[in-house]
């Protein structure tokens, strides 16, 4: 051997037993095993969204990149730690993003106002055996997100403030999830009146799996402190959806024949919780409304359809709410029906989805399109009809879409009770954007 290879082998050597020395050092540091384990987060997109709504003369023009960063450490002593920023500039700011402030009226609104804040900061410990223990601000998509959830449509997230402990015991089919959150932040941002809603918030489920489904029973109980005027309008006071709200869900698939049948069906039962004040002497039972969902979906190779009915009574004074809920993802893209109508909303509707692979350069495209009709739960109102539809290819990290929603209202019935405010309004919504996930 040679003298160069021979100090060349030395200094190979010598440099394994460093790296060596440095993963035992580690390995024995559960902090620093933890940072050497770091795994960054980064979230961009990038959106532009067109809003026709009558009888405004402008139209919504709003383009905004949303990024979050952040970084989720390994565990030390069964714990990581997360951290993310959300950073929301838009570039074409032709739109109202935050109906609380009198500013841009006349346009229609898009709720993605600037904002620059601190979305994620939390720790999570798994040392109680089949327990997940989450303590700091984090996202939380509890079922089938209608009613918490974290409004993942929208430029800024929304996150909670809360302590989540789940647990699956003996590693088995149940699953129990309770939390308990002190303020929600919304995705008008840090700088909008209700921009965040305080107070004692509890979520809790108990579900089972059986091999046909899960049952779920829940229990949601909402007491928020007031936001009182001249900081928001009367109607905007968190106070007045102070409620609790009790159901069960059921949800599942099987095969038949060559088809896969899914089925969900949900029912709850909501009333008045905390300081409320709308409920008086006078009407105590002004917040009583049931809430049902049946949804069935034939899937067949690549294609599915889906139909489904969903009710939210409403008494004729208040509908039932969900404040909570990724709202987007029920009742249309359009999101006419974010507030229950007083006279409730039945949605009876019928979604195709088609999803192929490898087309062309794209990992997997997939298009939707859906329909909906609307009515008032309560005397049967003809609100109005909705058709959706989009387009979205994904190619490695990166995905594109394409997004439609059309709302018509049915113009015979213009004058009911059950028709009232924004439900009057013809609404066209348009989205394109790209996501870049990693």
């Amino acid at each position: 051997m040679s003298m160069w290879n021979a100090k060349r082998s030395k200094k190979l050597l010598t440099a394994c037993t460093l790296l060596l020395s440095a993963a035992q050092a580690m390995s024995a540091n559960p902090i620093m095993g933890a940072v050497g384990e770091i795994k960054p987060l980064v979230d961009v997109r990038v959106r532009y969204e067109n809003v026709e709504q009558v009888p405004l003369v402008e139209e919504a023009d709003a383009g905004t990149i949303r990024a979050r960063l952040g970084i989720e450490t390994g565990k030390a002593w069964n714990t990581a730690l997360l951290v993310e920023g959300e950073f929301v500039t838009p570039w074409l700011t032709d739109y109202r993003p935050d109906p609380s402030v009198p500013t841009m009226t006349a346009y229609p609104v898009v709720p993605d106002p600037e904002a620059y804040e601190l979305n994620r900061l939390h720790l999570t410990n798994t040392s109680i055996a089949n327990t997940t223990i989450t303590l700091g601000r984090q996202r939380l998509n509890i079922d089938d997100q209608r009613f918490v959830g974290n409004v993942g449509w929208r430029q800024n997230e929304q996150t909670f403030d809360a302590l989540r402990v789940v647990n699956k015991p003996g590693g088995g089919n149940f699953t129990f999830d309770a939390t308990y959150s002190n303020r929600v932040n919304r995705i008008f941002g840090d700088d909008s009146p209700q921009g965040d809603y305080k107070g004692d918030l509890f979520f809790g489920n108990a579900a089972y799996q059986f091999k046909i489904g899960k049952l779920t029973a829940f229990g949601y109980f909402l007491d928020f402190d007031p936001i009182l005027p001249p900081v928001v309008a009367a109607g905007l006071n968190p106070a007045r959806v102070s409620t609790q709200t009790l159901g069960v869900r059921f949800a599942g698939e099987r095969p038949l024949s060559k088809f896969k049948l899914g089925y969900a069906a949900s029912y709850a039962m909501q009333d008045d919780h905390g300081a409320n004040p709308l409920v008086t002497a006078a009407s105590p039972d002004t917040l009583e409304n049931d809430y049902y969902l049946a949804e069935l979906t034939a899937t067949y190779k690549q294609f599915s359809l889906l139909l489904g009915n969903e009710v939210l009574e409403g008494n004729g004074t208040v509908g039932f709410s969900a404040p909570l809920g990724t709202l987007h993802k029920f009742q249309g893209w359009v999101d006419k029906f974010l507030t229950t109508p007083a006279f409730g909303i039945d949605d009876k509707y019928a979604t195709f989805t088609t999803l192929f692979k490898g087309v062309g350069p794209f990992d997997t495209v997939t298009a939707i399109a859906a329909y909906h009709t609307y009515d008032s739960e309560l005397m049967s109102f003809d609100y109005g009809d909705e058709i959706n539809f989009s387009l979205a290819a994904k190619w490695q990290r990166f995905t594109g879409m394409i997004k439609y929603g059309d709302y018509k209202i049915d113009t015979p019935i213009l004058a009911t009770p059950g028709n009232a405010g924004s439900l009057l309004n013809d609404t066209k919504k348009l989205w394109v954007q790209v996501d870049f996930v990693w």
